[in-house]
């Protein structure tokens, strides 16, 4: 599916906010309300659109603290980076890449406390025979999040 100029700004416009209401995107792009919904659902169907959802303020949600984790694993045969991918994707973690460098694994994690971070620590970290190492930073501030792509 090829993208045109109104695809292009109707996404911008809904990852901004998803609930804009059609007759808002429709008057914005210059476009009827039904060809705004179609393409929507287009986009949905094509895979552009992954999700509509609610970002949310960890600080007010007790998840106070944010730390970036580095992690090299020991194996790195299918298998067992399938099984990390799957142990590092827990509720706590917010995001998981697999990277290239030092490291084989970069999270960022949200907890509440630096002892629930311990805890978490020796579950993933500690007791986890393909970790062979991992470096921790913690977040002094949330300069800048966001989820827009375009």
């Amino acid at each position: 599916m090829m993208l045109d100029d109104f695809d292009r700004t109707l996404l911008e416009l809904l990852q901004k906010d998803c609930q804009t209401p059609l007759r808002e995107l429709a008057e914005t792009v210059h476009l009827s309300t039904a060809s705004v919904q179609r393409r929507i659902q287009k986009l949905k169907n094509g895979g552009f659109i992954q999700a509509s959802v609610a970002v949310l303020d960890p600080d007010r949600l007790g998840q106070v603290i944010t730390l970036l984790v580095e992690v090299q694993a020991v194996k790195t045969h299918a298998a067992d980076l399938a099984l990390l991918k799957a142990q590092f994707s827990g509720p706590e973690i917010q995001q998981c890449y697999y990277v290239t460098g030092e490291a084989d694994f970069m999270l960022v994690l949200l907890v509440p406390s630096m002892s629930r971070f311990q805890e978490l620590c020796d579950t993933l970290f500690h007791n986890n025979p393909n970790v062979k190492w991992f470096k921790t930073t913690v977040v002094l501030d949330r300069v800048k999040t966001t989820l827009e792509v375009i």
